[in-house]
């Protein structure tokens, strides 16, 4: 089974994923201090819904500014990782562009270095780190989960729709299935940009999401998936979702499904 869920950017969002009655609620992770102001209230919330959390981590910026992200990104990731223990956070989603098609060696191998590091962190706070596709197909991927083993995957099926003739997500499905530990739901039209990135319900753009869901039903996935559009148009996303899986709303009540694989 797939247990659903909804994103939640604010609290606002948080409340209103919890009253639809979704086990999870993906949230913010995104800046040390804002998160520890909230911490009272983040745990309010997690009890009155009887939900939990996931992670969604902050972009990393200059994409190959290598400086900046081993002075302030990965150590400013690591002080949010730290509150995984506190929240009850066991999975996070985090975003490390290096798409061999563009990305120089050199931003390559170090960032792979700096995964290495992170992913240690995120399993001395007793969670998993995954990492979300953007551009990158899965010839990059492979890569990183070769040279990162304990890292996986937040297949973003919107994502794998821009820059694209076929969305992306059939290479990971058919090279790195057993890497992909989180997915992301949402619609597009395509596109090349930031700004095709529409997060529209299922169903309101190409993707060819029947197709993509049927193959991960028949390969058992059973892990978590995010349903990243507006609260407003989680029902109908999940009644699409609903077609090809059997669904769980049941409260999280273990680990990582592929920490063995």
């Amino acid at each position: 089974m797939v247990t659903i869920g909804g994103r939640a950017h604010n609290i606002d969002e948080i409340n209103q994923v919890g009253k639809l009655g979704y086990p999870f609620a993906e949230i913010n992770i995104d800046s040390p201090e804002k998160i520890e102001s909230l911490i009272p209230e983040l745990l309010q919330l997690k009890k009155r819904y009887g939900f939990y959390y996931l992670a969604h981590y902050p972009n990393e910026g200059n994409p190959a500014d290598l400086e900046n992200l081993r002075r302030v990104f990965v150590p400013k990731l690591k002080k949010l990782i730290e509150f995984s223990p506190i929240l009850g956070i066991k999975k996070g989603t985090m975003h490390f562009w290096m798409d061999r098609r563009w990305a120089s060696e050199e931003v390559i191998s170090e960032k792979i270095k700096m995964l290495a590091e992170l992913c240690e962190h995120a399993g001395k706070n007793q969670m998993v780190l995954c990492l979300e596709n953007l551009t990158a197909r899965q010839d990059s991927f492979r890569r990183y989960f070769e040279a990162v083993p304990q890292l996986r995957m937040t297949m973003d099926i919107g994502h794998g729709q821009l820059l694209s003739k076929e969305n992306t997500s059939f290479g990971f499905m058919e090279h790195l299935f057993e890497k992909i530990e989180h997915v992301h739901v949402h619609d597009n039209m395509g596109g090349t940009g930031v700004q095709d990135d529409l997060h529209l319900p299922l169903g309101d753009g190409i993707v060819d999401y029947p197709k993509i869901f049927t193959i991960l039903n028949n390969k058992q996935y059973n892990s978590t998936i995010t349903m990243e559009v507006k609260p407003a148009d989680m029902a109908r996303t999940l009644k699409a979702i609903e077609q090809f899986f059997a669904v769980t709303f049941l409260p999280f009540s273990g680990f990582i499904k592929s920490q063995s694989s």
